[in-house]
């Protein structure tokens, strides 16, 4: 049985979400503070973690800052501030997911279980056409010199390295992609990330090697990457 470890100050919110992974087949170990978090991190030993980002004595940050580095498990972010600055602030120390409040229940544990699926055979770093990849960090760069992506560009990009082999078409895209900036993701709006995204990371956005289109499907990697 997996164990869930949940981070949340909210003692009805964490009620209802243990109520909730209880009939997935989860066990939940409940911290409801920073301090809380830190004391029973090392004895729960759990799979994957869930962490609100504001905390009564802290914040979720500096929490899955320290489980990273007790465990190589995935933490996902439950915060009711979608704004980018914090998206990216926790991509960028090492969550693998976020969900802002309110939150639909079971796109929830579709999320958890996606994180644990991937658990395991993620590269730690990517590279293909001079595009790097830290995906501990979350920095990108291109032949060497940074590059900034919004929070939606870097979870879009991070969906193509995730499924190097595949073809991803795009209701998949926009599965994942819905409410990665707070707000509805369209096909029009899809369209236009896609080629903000190939504006930053290829040579010739205009002939992308990075993201190709397979047309009347979606999209895929290109197919000389190293990870």
């Amino acid at each position: 049985m997996k164990r869930i470890f949940l981070v949340e100050d909210d003692r009805e919110i964490a009620r209802n979400l243990s109520l909730l992974l209880s009939t997935e087949g989860f066990t939940t170990i409940h911290a409801v503070s920073q301090k809380d978090a830190f004391a029973m991190l090392y004895s729960s030993k759990p799979d994957l973690a869930l962490v609100d980002i504001s905390l009564p004595d802290g914040n979720g940050f500096a929490v899955c800052t320290e489980i990273k580095q007790a465990y190589d498990i995935p933490v996902i972010f439950l915060t009711a501030s979608g704004d980018e600055a914090s998206v990216v602030t926790g991509l960028n120390i090492g969550a693998d997911d976020y969900i802002t409040k309110p939150f639909r229940p079971r796109e929830l544990v579709a999320r958890i279980n996606t994180a644990l699926r991937k658990k395991g055979h993620s590269p730690s770093a990517f590279e293909i056409c001079g595009l790097d990849v830290d995906l501990a960090s979350g920095i990108v760069k291109k032949y060497g010199r940074e590059i900034f992506l919004s929070a939606l560009e870097y979870r879009l990009l991070l969906v193509f390295i995730n499924n190097p082999h595949n073809i991803i078409t795009r209701d998949c895209l926009l599965d994942e992609l819905w409410d990665a900036a707070g707000e509805f993701v369209n096909n029009n709006t899809l369209t236009v990330y896609i080629k903000r995204l190939r504006e930053k990371i290829e040579d010739d956005p205009a002939s992308p090697k990075i993201i190709l289109t397979v047309r009347g499907t979606g999209y895929r990697l290109g197919g000389n990457y190293v990870s």
